[in-house]
């Protein structure tokens, strides 16, 4: 092993040690730096639910076909989904762009399938089927002119993940399947776990430590239902940082170059934040998305120009960003890694 290797190895092991020190459940900790890969905590092939990081996928899915020409930024909804009526405001239609960059006006859920009381909470999505969603759309009223301002919304991405499969014939677990995760080798990315898998799920635990079951996404799936490994989000770090080629390769270069200004110091991309690192560790540009669901934190960031990236997976629903940022931060930096 050589020393950059090595000492990648290190910062890895200390990261994954000091995010799991503090909370019950499974903890692992990836990282790429140029063409070195480290790992450290629960096995490589656990499983975890990576929630909202799944609308990195839905995204990716998108600028595929949009590259293959399938469908473009400007496609309005309403063109893939023609039996229900989408709401409009201001003359202007939503768009398939506008729900990857959360500028559709949508509101962030949808808030007559969401539960009501405790018991509910436990697993707040399972109403979300394609039937009800679509009521519950065609019922919304837009709470910002579509394009116009940024308005985060998981129902948004979940109808857009919805509407993808719809319009190529395929259940949305299959088009990432087919779509991203199959190309980039990435076996165990999927919304349904057969036996085999679903017995390597991390156990999810509450941000106080309490065991909590798993969440079913049902049609919202693509806001936020997909399960993923640690190897597999390292196989996407590295596709992210440009080691991937073809239609695939153009389509995430294509998320990475489109945006939405929407605070001071931070973008959308579709399917990303981008934002920056502190003065105090470069200032290298950034793009990340995290999820959490009743039982889990995920975080993969990646540094495109720094050529490094992050992944960290939790089975506690406690955020586990700040520790992912310093380790980032810390590949940039050190000596050791970036041979200054």
């Amino acid at each position: 092993m050589n020393l950059t290797a090595n000492a990648l190895a290190e910062l890895v092991e200390e990261t994954a040690r000091t995010v799991g020190a503090d909370r019950p459940g499974a903890v692992t900790v990836g990282a790429v730096l140029g063409e070195e890969t480290a790992l450290h905590g629960a096995p490589p092939d656990t499983l975890f639910e990576i929630g909202s990081v799944s609308k990195t996928f839905t995204a990716l899915a998108l600028a595929r076909l949009v590259v293959r020409g399938t469908v473009d930024w400007e496609t309005p909804l309403a063109a893939l989904l023609p039996e229900v009526r989408v709401p409009e405001r201001g003359g202007r239609p939503v768009t398939l762009g506008q729900l990857a960059l959360h500028t559709s006006g949508l509101p962030r859920l949808p808030q007559r399938l969401m539960p009501r009381g405790r018991r509910g909470a436990l697993d707040p999505y399972v109403r979300c089927t394609a039937d009800a969603l679509l009521a519950e759309l065609a019922a919304t009223r837009l709470r910002s002119t579509p394009g116009r301002k940024f308005r985060y919304s998981s129902f948004g991405s979940g109808l857009l993940g919805l509407a993808l499969a719809r319009h190529t014939g395929r259940s949305y677990d299959a088009l990432i399947r087919e779509e991203i995760a199959a190309p980039l080798g990435m076996a165990d990315t999927r919304v349904e776990l057969d036996e085999e898998r679903a017995a390597r799920l991390a156990r999810g635990h509450s941000r106080t430590g309490r065991p909590r079951p798993r969440w079913h996404l049902a049609d919202l799936a693509g806001a936020g239902g997909l399960h993923a490994t640690p190897a597999d989000l390292l196989k996407l770090a590295l596709a992210e940082l440009g080691d991937v080629s073809g239609e695939l390769g153009r389509a995430v270069a294509l998320t990475h170059e489109t945006e939405q200004r929407i605070y001071r110091a931070h973008t959308m991309r579709p399917g990303w934040y981008g934002t920056h690192l502190p003065a105090s560790l470069g200032r290298h540009a950034v793009l990340f998305a995290n999820g959490r669901t009743g039982g889990y934190h995920a975080l993969l960031a990646v540094a495109p120009a720094r050529q490094a990236a992050v992944v960290v997976l939790s089975a506690n629903a406690r955020s586990v960003d700040r520790a992912g940022f310093d380790l980032l931060g810390r590949l940039t930096v050190d000596p050791l890694l970036t041979g200054r």
